[in-house]
């Protein structure tokens, strides 16, 4: 045991307490743009509106969903694909949104 692991930040996030705020549509999408052209999470981002400490970039950006076997189903047909073949299906749906993201940002200029 002389190797204890440090537990001082999972304490601290037991100690933590998440709020959650019922606001307008239009206020919630004002801190998402606003955290997206700073590249920011929103959580940052209401952070530094209300001037306490946040990380100045995002941790691991990366988009989530999440997908049922349904889903998987869906996507395989498709890609024309069998539905166990999730890493195939994970990678032609990685490939579709950067060819959303860069039809997206290529028509906005």
């Amino acid at each position: 045991m002389a190797n204890k692991p440090d537990w001082s930040k999972e304490e601290q996030a037991v100690q933590a307490v998440q709020m959650a705020f019922d606001l307008s549509n239009d206020i919630q999408r004002a801190f998402r743009v606003s955290a997206a052209m700073q590249d920011m999470s929103t959580a940052d981002m209401v952070r530094k509106v209300l001037q306490l400490p946040y990380r100045k970039g995002r941790a691991r950006p990366r988009l989530t969903i999440t997908l049922k076997d349904e889903d998987f189903e869906l996507l395989a047909r498709k890609y024309n694909l069998a539905p166990q073949d999730r890493a195939t299906i994970r990678q032609r749906v990685s490939e579709d949104l950067q060819a959303f993201a860069h039809n997206y940002l290529t028509e906005s200029d």
